[in-house]
């Protein structure tokens, strides 16, 4: 089992930034991609960004492409979402998501965070 707690939402006004947070724990050897997505009301959940274990492959929905960024600590067993230049577009509920072993998708995911942006 993993297991996945994500921090740092909250409320702030377009062209701030915020940092999300997401830690990992328990079987943490048996994942190999960790990604955010996100779910704006009355919206199916969208891909935000993700990434591999190494941090060495690192994927963007078009509409953050240059404003998110995604990071890593491995020692810390977390991932980062870096996002700059806020839109209200952007409010949702932020999730962070593991795939482990042969899983064809993310099989485990957080609790999700709320971000909220004002104009």
């Amino acid at each position: 089992q993993v297991q996945l707690v994500e921090s740092g939402g909250g409320s702030v006004e377009v062209g701030a930034s915020l940092r999300l947070s997401c830690v990992a724990s328990g079987r943490t050897f048996s994942i190999n991609r960790m990604g955010w997505f996100r779910q704006a009301p009355g919206k199916a959940r969208e891909f935000v960004a993700d990434t591999n274990w190494f941090g060495s492959e690192r994927g963007y929905a078009d509409s953050v492409k240059g404003r998110f960024t995604i990071s890593r600590d491995n020692a810390k067993s977390t991932r980062y979402l870096q996002m700059n230049s806020l839109k209200p577009e952007d409010t949702a509920v932020y999730y962070c998501a593991a795939k482990t072993g042969s899983a064809q998708s993310y099989n485990y995911w957080g609790q999700g965070t709320q971000v909220t942006v004002s104009s």
